[in-house]
């Protein structure tokens, strides 16, 4: 392809995802399934014209969704707010992702290693990517719940995906040196990872915080991700840390400065120098940013799937059991702990996207048994049809009014009520 064709089909696919985010706002119909299935077209029709090298995506892929997966837990981050009345809320949704993650994991590798005959690690490893909540599906989704139903999916997504991240890493690395998931030893050592990766984030984000107060450049915002994703591949590669907890601390922290910096700290870190329009511009950069990855990754992500993928029969089989048990769990645990009537819309919430993605793709990078079972295909149609469950979920919830039900905003409306709330 020459260089005025690559200038022609760059921006209609940026044009085309614009238009699909559009259409997802209105219709609630995610703008992800389109921008995959424009994926698969694309590649069809890529191979009826004989071109059918496609080499560059097994590099391109994980490099998009690396960086993605970045800008969606900061931007996840920036939009979470911390204060003393929303501490019930945060709670709840931690210990959802937590016990709903965990359960999940261990129901799926059960069923990966006794019916469908995968090893342990194996199994488990596998499972992971499976059990967590995409935040950058379900949060955009959520806009029409009632506030307490819409938080609640904000925390819960957020935190799973941190937990299912750094649960993914810490199988694979045992996995790889040959030992146990589960012993005091190893849950030891990740617990003083996890310490030791909460004081260095704490330390990156007072620097970089400094940093944005001392540079006068108008160009300041891209050197911080810039930083911000250096850090994060150092420690996750170098140091072997799970270094999303930076990228997550440095996200809450920007957004909510004014309320965690205690009155007896504030003499020493001026914070005047940061204002409104400074967090507005980073919002709607990182907003921006993620747009753009997102787009191409997932277009990409479609154009490695082959048409011929859709043929076979066993995928569906696979995925329609891993849904069930997704579900199942969701459900039980809700009913359980969050059994009011208003509270039934979030069991549709429970998509999955990048992150499944990108962690299912990364597991050929490490030195373990791999599956031919549970492949790409399979991965596909879990993801398509959790989003089709979930819009299922919004169009039959109940329309009853309630002053905390709120219309449709576009980002721009969120980070400026955000920012007026400081």
């Amino acid at each position: 392809m020459d260089v005025g064709s690559i200038l022609i089909v760059l921006p209609l696919l940026i044009i085309f995802s614009y238009l699909f985010d559009i259409f997802a706002r209105r219709t609630k119909f995610p703008s992800v399934i389109l921008l995959v299935f424009t994926g698969i077209v694309a590649r069809g029709i890529s191979s009826y014209y004989g071109y059918s090298n496609f080499d560059f995506l097994d590099s391109l892929v994980p490099v998009l969704g690396t960086i993605g997966l970045i800008l969606i837990v900061l931007e996840a981050a920036l939009e979470l707010e911390i204060k003393k009345e929303k501490t019930s809320i945060i709670i709840k949704g931690f210990l959802a992702a937590f016990f709903i993650l965990l359960i999940n994991i261990i129901l799926v590798s059960l069923f990966f290693g006794e019916v469908i005959g995968l090893s342990y690690p194996t199994s488990v490893i596998y499972a992971i990517p499976l059990s967590i909540i995409s935040s950058a599906v379900a949060i955009p989704s959520a806009n029409g719940l009632l506030t307490k139903n819409k938080e609640f999916i904000v925390y819960e997504s957020t935190f799973s995906d941190i937990l299912g991240i750094m649960i993914f890493y810490y199988s694979l690395g045992q996995a790889e040196k040959g030992e146990p998931l589960i012993g005091l030893e190893p849950i030891f050592t990740l617990i003083g990872q996890i310490f030791l990766i909460i004081i260095i984030s704490i330390a990156i984000t007072y620097l970089l915080f400094q940093l944005i107060q001392r540079i006068e450049h108008h160009v300041k915002f891209f050197l911080i991700l810039a930083l911000l994703i250096l850090s994060y591949e150092i420690g996750k590669d170098f140091l072997k840390l799970p270094s999303l907890v930076l990228i997550f601390i440095f996200g809450i922290f920007l957004s909510n400065f004014s309320n965690l910096i205690p009155d007896s700290l504030k003499k020493y870190i001026k914070t005047d120098k940061v204002g409104k329009s400074d967090l507005h511009e980073f919002h709607l950069l990182t907003a921006e940013s993620t747009f753009l990855v997102r787009t191409f990754f997932f277009l990409f992500f479609g154009f490695s799937i082959p048409l011929e993928s859709f043929v076979e029969f066993e995928p569906y089989i696979i995925g329609a059991t891993v849904l069930l048990i997704m579900y199942g769990v969701r459900y039980f645990y809700l009913a359980l702990v969050m059994p009011d009537d208003d509270s039934k819309p979030l069991l549709y919430f429970s998509p999955r996207g990048l992150i499944t993605i990108l962690l299912f793709l990364s597991i050929s990078d490490y030195d373990i048994q791999k599956s031919n079972i549970v492949d790409e295909k399979v991965l596909l149609v879990i993801i398509i049809a959790s989003m089709l469950i979930m819009i299922q979920g919004s169009i039959n919830r109940k329309k009853k009014e309630d002053p905390e039900l709120e219309p449709q905003q576009t980002f721009t409306e969120i980070v400026d009520s955000q920012i007026d709330k400081k």
